[in-house]
């Protein structure tokens, strides 16, 4: 199984448009060590060939671009992408496929919580019937959560319910449901390799450690190393666990909770601008170093 980290920020990318937190205006003036990256989506294929988009962010084109597997230039009109599935119903997850629009039709895996944002508070499916079909609809069924993706012959896909709550723009935005977020559990089934993916995750219970223990590879949220890093920032007033975002430090962190599970290749991914670990000399990040946590960068592959 190849997956490839197409963007590894959080929303706003980093450094953000308008924000000039430490990170931030550090790494444009050159005084802090760090890697510019995009919002957070990834692609998983077992031939190389055939690509499956887990979300598709407002930097969509960059990513592919910057990608050469995703044009292989077969044919006069050609793409990578075979499919793609959403975790949630974010902006900084689903905004790309306006982008994509020219493709259509896309075959897109999502919850019924999921669908329902995108034909109500932010109809993309309505929207984009009117380009050659627009978005197909494959329902992601949480009381049979595996499922298998005709496009990518190889692979086999768990949705995972994880808590979180639905986007501000959300008619249900006070009134969490499952499936409003989803992790992913993906096996490869010729090699036996195994992914646990969750770039959006606020808590983690026994029957996700279950989960967690299988895989071979944790590609999980990073998006803050404090939970009142907003507010100890200066540039919002939300905890990290508000917004449904496990911090790395403190107890019941997620350092805490992945040096519980010895044995897979653990990596944080979704990271907000404000996080210190983006600057490579920092503390925070020496500290991910002695606990054997990576942290994600645009371009980076893992193999399965």
């Amino acid at each position: 199984m190849h997956i490839q980290i197409l963007g590894s920020a959080a929303g706003g990318g980093f450094p953000q448009w308008n924000c000039n937190c430490h990170n931030c205006r550090g790494v444009r003036s050159g005084k802090v060590r760090a890697q510019p990256r995009t919002q957070s989506s990834i692609a998983i294929s077992a031939n190389g060939t055939d690509w499956v988009l887990c979300n598709a962010s407002p930097d969509i084109r960059a990513q592919l671009e910057a990608f050469p597997s995703m044009q292989p230039a077969r044919r006069l009109r050609d793409t990578g992408i075979a499919a793609i599935i959403l975790m949630d119903s974010q902006i900084d997850h689903v905004t790309g496929l306006l982008s994509l629009r020219e493709g259509c039709p896309h075959q897109v895996w999502c919850t019924d919580m999921v669908h329902q944002d995108l034909t109500t508070g932010f109809p993309l499916f309505n929207m984009l019937e009117h380009w050659n079909g627009g978005l197909q609809w494959q329902r992601i069924d949480l009381v049979s959560p595996a499922f298998a993706i005709p496009a990518a012959a190889g692979l086999r896909f768990t949705a995972i319910p994880l808590r979180s709550s639905a986007p501000p723009y959300s008619p249900h935005r006070g009134n969490p449901h499952p499936g409003d977020n989803i992790g992913l559990y993906v096996e490869d089934l010729q090699t036996g390799g195994t992914l646990f993916y969750a770039p959006g995750l606020g808590q983690v219970d026994d029957s996700l450690r279950v989960w967690m223990h299988k895989a071979d590879c944790l590609l999980v949220d990073g998006t803050l190393w404090r939970d009142d890093e907003m507010r100890h920032c200066e540039v919002g007033d939300k905890l990290g666990s508000e917004m449904g975002h496990l911090p790395q430090s403190g107890p019941g962190g997620m350092i805490e909770v992945l040096d519980a599970i010895p044995g897979p290749r653990k990596v944080l991914i979704h990271i907000n601008n404000t996080n210190p670990i983006l600057d490579v000399d920092s503390a925070e990040r020496a500290e991910l170093g002695r606990h054997d946590i990576e942290v994600a960068w645009d371009g980076m592959g893992i193999d399965l």
